[in-house]
């Protein structure tokens, strides 16, 4: 059991030090070959710890062969030992007697054995576990008094034991022992830790929850009866809830009251001036609307709580007031002035002003709607919800809480009497706003989410502002995985490489070389995004690399194409079929020539030719109309009833014939099967 007890550590430093110093700590076990069951971890601001069951007294004893020199520079001829051999002796720690002599590929070598009976696991602990606890990696660290540590905060104790023993060492001016403190104010004395199985149990009688599981738990069930108390309930919010769990050793629910003439203000902004300065949670009523109540969890239960209660009221009346106050200022300025204020406003510093993104969005948002066949008055509202998406950024209230750009634009929009179509789209067009996270719903907002995440693409990779392994901070693949989900769950089937193109055409000039690279750049960068939202969705990898290899252009049409081949990969007979396919493939990739040309039936030397001919021409007839319909199955369906005709031909008919005339003419057949499938898929990367 290790507890590093600290001052109070920030709420999202804990959690991924616990993930680090559990990583860090068992590897270090496994590589010393100590054995071990699992680990536990328990964190609160004052304390990261872990537990690790099973752990083995000792390292296991490692026994290894050690060659070396060559047995003729190590002994005479005679036999008797030379210096190479005793320096070798030595090294090892052994006597002359105890080499022995192997036959190797390069002759015969001096050879011993060697025995590494480990440490005691106690005396390796105390040797690794000052340096491991400053290995673990914080955002920032800091130093205190004269010591030369760097940790989160102030190390004030260490709690260090393997059993009923105490592991010894020192961290600057910190003894490692069996003691920890409980709650700073509500039971600050020392508690001896005997074992490692009593430290939850002895840490929640000195009012500390250790366990984040149940720490969590006791913040929701004490909000949840406090806000039960009011007559509403909590507003959801597990992000908070997760924040707050760790901000407190013992949660407890004050209930506090705002006054009503807030309600005016939007709740999207009480809720957040709540949430966002001091971590309280907004309660609403059994119609979900807004009460002027919240709840803040304290980390002490205070003898007044009343007072407790009055404390944070006087604390959220002026973050209100502030927020009511820049609401009714936005309130008298119009959309026009805060879009001629974008002229201020730098977007990046090499693509211009968000007020000249403004103007390439609004006409790639028109021509998207074209693109996507929408009416003009979709068209319209497209165009004036992108006039609009980008002005409440230089609101008051955004200014203060970045969070709701978006949000602010949508309510200001309702305010002013914009449609319900313009002004919803002013707030979806930034969705998706994290992974997994609520797309458009109306058809305005994803059209306008597009163009916005098309013009931030496209501009950043004109800028030479391409996403790294390490490095994406324009979020352009979070935006391109937005594309391919909003023209998927739309509906979307218009062509991506014209969407890009467009997109780049309305940052000047630029030469169809140019124009050429980027576009092939962004579209490779959008075809990597669905070939890992394919992945994610378990599809197979090789049915994605067959199909995406093959064109990605049309977004819905390439998950069914997906869907399709997954399907008949899984029948029965679709090995056969796919070996048939690759075959195809793999003779006419190897032909040293073009093939190219029609077919010529009068050099058909066996009936086999014309049977695949004709089966082809048939299929080939289907297949078009399949694929014009989007019967994407039914288009692989028939192309594979072509397998018996294609086995058929290889089992009678020699393709590479010495005869060029009729090579060629075999291999101009076998092309025009290849020409069925290979705008669906590339059939010679399935594994079979």
């Amino acid at each position: 059991m290790l507890e590093i007890g600290t001052e109070e550590i920030p709420a999202g430093y804990i959690e991924p030090a616990l993930n680090a110093l559990t990583s860090i700590l068992l590897k270090k076990l496994s590589g010393a070959r100590i054995a071990h069951g699992d680990a536990k971890v328990f964190g609160t601001p004052r304390r990261l710890a872990i537990q690790i069951s099973d752990v083995e007294d000792r390292q296991e004893s490692l026994t290894e062969e050690i060659t070396g020199p060559p047995e003729k520079v190590a002994f005479d001829g005679q036999g008797k030992p030379l210096v190479a051999a005793q320096k070798f002796a030595e090294k090892l720690g052994i006597s002359i007697e105890q080499i022995k002599i192997r036959e190797t590929e390069k002759g015969r070598y001096l050879c011993a054995e060697k025995t590494d009976a480990g440490l005691p696991t106690v005396d390796f602990l105390a040797n690794i576990l000052p340096d491991m606890i400053t290995e673990i990696p914080f955002p920032k660290t800091m130093k205190w008094a004269d010591l030369h540590i760097q940790f989160a905060r102030p190390v004030r104790s260490i709690l260090a034991i393997l059993g009923t023993r105490v592991i010894p060492f020192a961290l600057g001016n910190i003894q490692s022992s069996n003691t920890v403190s409980g709650h700073r104010f509500m039971q600050p004395d020392k508690i001896t830790i005997h074992t490692p199985d009593e430290y939850v149990g002895r840490l929640r009688g000195a009012y500390v929850m250790a366990d984040l599981a149940e720490r969590r738990k006791a913040v929701e069930e004490e909000v949840a009866k406090a806000a039960a108390a009011l007559g509403g309930k909590v507003l959801p919010d597990s992000g908070l809830t997760d924040i707050v769990k760790n901000l407190v050793e013992y949660p407890v629910a004050v209930v506090g009251k705002f006054d009503r003439e807030f309600l005016e203000v939007p709740d999207e902004v009480l809720i957040t001036a709540m949430r966002k300065h001091q971590k309280y949670f907004a309660v609403v009523d059994d119609k979900n609307k807004l009460m002027p109540c919240f709840i803040a969890v304290n980390n002490t239960l205070a003898k007044d709580m009343s007072l407790a209660a009055a404390g944070h009221e006087r604390v959220l009346r002026a973050r209100l007031s502030d927020a009511q106050f820049f609401y009714r200022s936005d309130l008298e300025s119009s959309f026009e002035a805060w879009v001629e204020k974008l002229q201020g406003l730098l977007f990046q510093a090499k693509l211009g002003t968000m007020y000249e993104k403004m103007l390439r969005v609004r006409e790639l948002a028109e021509a998207v709607s074209d693109m996507a066949e929408q009416s003009e008055d979709v068209k319209q509202d497209a165009s004036r919800a992108a006039t609009l998406c980008k002005a409440d950024l230089v609101s008051q209230v955004v200014v203060e809480f970045p969070e709701l750009q978006g949000v602010m634009g949508r309510v200001y929009a309702g305010v002013r009497g914009e449609n319900t179509a313009v002004a919803s789209a002013v707030e979806e067009h930034y969705r998706p706003t994290y992974s997994g996270g609520p797309l458009p719903e109306t058809i305005t907002g994803a059209i306008l989410a597009v163009a916005d995440k098309a013009d931030s693409i496209c501009g950043c990779f004109k800028a030479g502002l391409i996403p790294t392994g390490a490095s994406d901070p324009y979020a352009l693949r979070r935006q391109g995985i937005g594309i391919v989900q909003i023209m998927l769950d739309k509906g979307f089937s218009f062509s991506l490489m014209l969407l890009i193109e467009k997109s780049l055409s309305l940052f000047g000039e630029i030469s169809v070389r140019d124009m050429r690279e980027i576009s092939t750049k962004i579209y490779t960068f959008l075809q990597n995004r669905m070939e890992h939202l394919l992945a994610e969705q378990g599809f197979s990898k090789d049915v994605i690399a067959a199909v995406t290899s093959v064109s990605v252009d049309n977004v819905p049409h390439l998950w069914e194409r997906v869907r399709a081949l997954e399907k008949l990969k899984s029948a029965p007979d679709f090995e056969p079929i796919a070996v048939a396919f690759k075959r195809v493939v793999n003779i006419i990739r190897k032909a040293e020539y073009l093939v190219s040309g029609v077919v010529d039936e009068s050099l058909f030397g066996h009936e086999t030719e014309r049977q695949l001919f004709a089966a082809c021409k048939e299929v080939k007839n289907k297949v078009a109309d399949d694929m014009r319909k989007g019967q994407f199955e039914q288009a692989l369906l028939d192309i594979a009833s072509l397998r018996p005709a294609v086995d058929a031909f290889f089992n009678d008919v020699l393709v590479m014939a010495e005869d060029e005339k009729i090579r060629d003419n075999r291999l101009v057949l076998l092309k025009h099967i290849v020409n069925l499938f290979e705008n669906y898929a590339d059939f010679s990367k399935i594994s079979v």
